[in-house]
């Protein structure tokens, strides 16, 4: 990505009133600086983007199927002259570009939106108390320590016996990247389909590091191949829906499927509007099966378009974010996608107002931070609250609701195993109760986490090695697991049951009947007796932290298990 020098200011400035040297330079970068918009045009509009022009913005990206483009500007009313226009439906405030602010901090990487949102890495750091037992037959060398697929039976003995998956069925990762190289993701990766839709994000507004500098990339750029990733998240869901049966590592729900990394995430795990809406759109287009959203479109966890507790501007841009996405979301199911989404790890009924720490968590403007908010049911998350959408809560190894899932009746679709280390006799953290999964090499030599000969020197990476070749995986655990494994038996389902796609080639299955076959397969499971059920979780430093859930609803759904628990030999036969 080139960086846009900024011009240094005059000294002076004649006005009715002296201007100091210092304010004249302030002045002028503030006239100077180019800031990134993303403007959605209104459904039937033919002259938005010479309406885009007029208020002084420049159209660098377009996506026509949604109407959504990306601007950059100098001018600092865009906003407000293009709102007014008739063609312009919104704009989203998206970051500032081209120079790093004078309170820049050369910080490590903030990190924030993956570690705000997400308790993946909980288990980091805890013995492991459970061996490596003798695999069954015909099983993958670590499928023992796969006891989320043996909840949902898409082991060799189980689902695998009927159905491993078509490679003519596609599914897209949305998320942080995909390792195309790692020995358990290759044979089933589709580089010719895959693609980036993410530009590398040095600095925030405020100077913060998001992605880090340009420059320090294995490329020394900011345009990713589609074959990588740089956070380890979109790994770990991708092996999950289709790591290979080739006596390496383990096997994924789907193990014959075809894996599209249709990269949305930033290297810091932040999601934004643009990437998703333009790898939906593409999936529509190409023939996607199944797609798998692991995340929430920031800057806002909640989207609320009437909160008094927001200013008006930002009520506009969070009615802008629902539009966009659900516009994208519309186009891809209307074209044969089955969307799947993750259902947060907030530990909130999505059905009750709840108080919201979290948004917006990235700083678009200068001084903007995440500040304490109460939304209402009526504020929405994206995508896992969009239409069409099955959202996915997540599961321990004893199938009671993981304690970091959100939850509530009507808006869980469906339960799956994403892993929760608490989930133990005396609930006491252990690491082995996540989920394990691939985890790009290159990450975990960056990180200090294997010894000079290549073994793992901590206890939540795992390595398998298959003659000269090896294989690194790592535990997990969060919504963003139980996703990828729902959505890998809805490509068995597509597998099981599609017929030809004339239009792309491949096979294909209407949404609608792939969300009815994965709910009518899935096991029924009732809320806990009583349906106040309070976790207990006894953690390393010492304290002890409780907390109370309430599962609403009956056996045929509710708030925990939506229909039910997914069931992969259940769905293919």
């Amino acid at each position: 990505m080139k960086r846009v020098a900024v011009v240094a200011a005059a000294t002076t400035l004649v006005a009715a009133t002296l201007v100091t040297p210092t304010q004249a330079r302030q002045l002028d970068l503030a006239s100077e600086t180019k800031t990134e918009y993303v403007v959605l045009y209104k459904e039937g509009a033919t002259h938005a983007r010479q309406a885009v022009e007029a208020a002084g913005g420049t159209v660098v990206k377009e996506n026509t199927a949604v109407g959504l483009a990306t601007v950059t500007t100098t001018n600092a009313g865009f906003a407000a002259a293009a709102r007014d226009s008739a063609e312009i439906e919104g704009v989203v405030h998206n970051r500032p570009i081209g120079s790093v602010p004078e309170s820049a901090r050369a910080s490590a990487g903030v990190r924030r939106a993956i570690e705000a949102r997400a308790v993946e890495k909980e288990g980091h750091g805890a013995a492991a108390t459970t061996g490596r037992g003798r695999p069954a037959p015909g099983a993958e060398p670590l499928a023992e320590l796969q006891w989320d697929m043996k909840q949902i039976h898409a082991t060799a003995d189980g689902a695998h016996r009927h159905q491993q998956g078509s490679k003519e069925v596609l599914v897209g990762v949305l998320d942080t990247g995909v390792d195309g190289s790692h020995p358990d993701i290759a044979p089933n990766f589709n580089a010719a389909l895959s693609r980036n839709f993410t530009v590398d994000i040095p600095v925030d507004a405020d100077g913060n590091e998001v992605d880090g500098p340009c420059e320090a990339e294995p490329d020394r750029s900011c345009d990713d191949p589609a074959d990588v990733d740089e956070n380890d998240h979109g790994t770990h869901v991708a092996s999950s829906i289709a790591a290979p049966i080739n006596r390496l590592g383990i096997a994924g729900v789907a193990p014959k499927v075809s894996i599209v990394n249709l990269r949305v995430g930033q290297d810091s795990g932040y999601f934004f509007l643009q990437p998703s809406v333009d790898a939906l759109t593409y999936a529509g287009d190409h023939g996607i099966d199944v797609v798998n959203m692991s995340y929430y479109i920031d800057p806002w966890l909640f989207n609320c378009t009437d909160n008094p507790a927001d200013s008006a501007a930002d009520r506009a841009e969070q009615a802008t974010i629902v539009k966009a996405a659900q516009r994208a979301l519309d186009y891809a199911h209307r074209r044969g996608v089955t969307l799947v989404a993750a259902a947060g790890n907030q530990a909130a009924d999505y059905t009750k107002d709840y108080t919201d720490t979290a948004s917006p968590n990235f700083a678009s403007e200068p001084g903007e931070t995440p500040r304490e908010r109460t939304v209402p049911p009526s504020c929405v998350s994206m995508p896992a609250e969009g239409q069409h959408v099955i959202s996915v809560s997540s599961l321990g190894v004893s199938k009671r609701k993981s304690y970091f899932s959100s939850f509530g009746n009507r808006y869980v679709d469906v339960s799956a195993p994403g892993g929760d280390v608490y989930d133990t006799a005396d609930n006491t953290r252990d690491v082995t109760r996540a989920t394990l999964s691939a985890y790009p090499e290159s990450l975990a030599r960056a990180r200090g986490e294997l010894n000079a000969d290549g073994t793992p020197n901590v206890d939540h990476v795992v390595r398998d090695c298959a003659g000269a070749v090896c294989g690194y995986y790592q535990y997990l655990q969060g919504t963003s697991m139980a996703s990828p494994r729902a959505a890998g038996v809805a490509a068995l389902i597509v597998s099981r049951f599609g017929h030809h796609d004339r239009r792309h080639g491949g096979k294909t299955l209407a949404p609608a009947i792939v969300e009815t076959a994965l709910k009518a397969s899935a096991t029924r499971t009732a809320c806990p007796n009583p349906p106040a059920f309070t976790y207990t979780r006894h953690l390393p430093n010492g304290t002890t932290v409780t907390a109370t859930h309430v599962c609403e609803g009956g056996t045929l759904r509710n708030g925990f298990y939506g229909s039910g628990i997914v069931d992969a030999l259940r769905a293919v036969r």
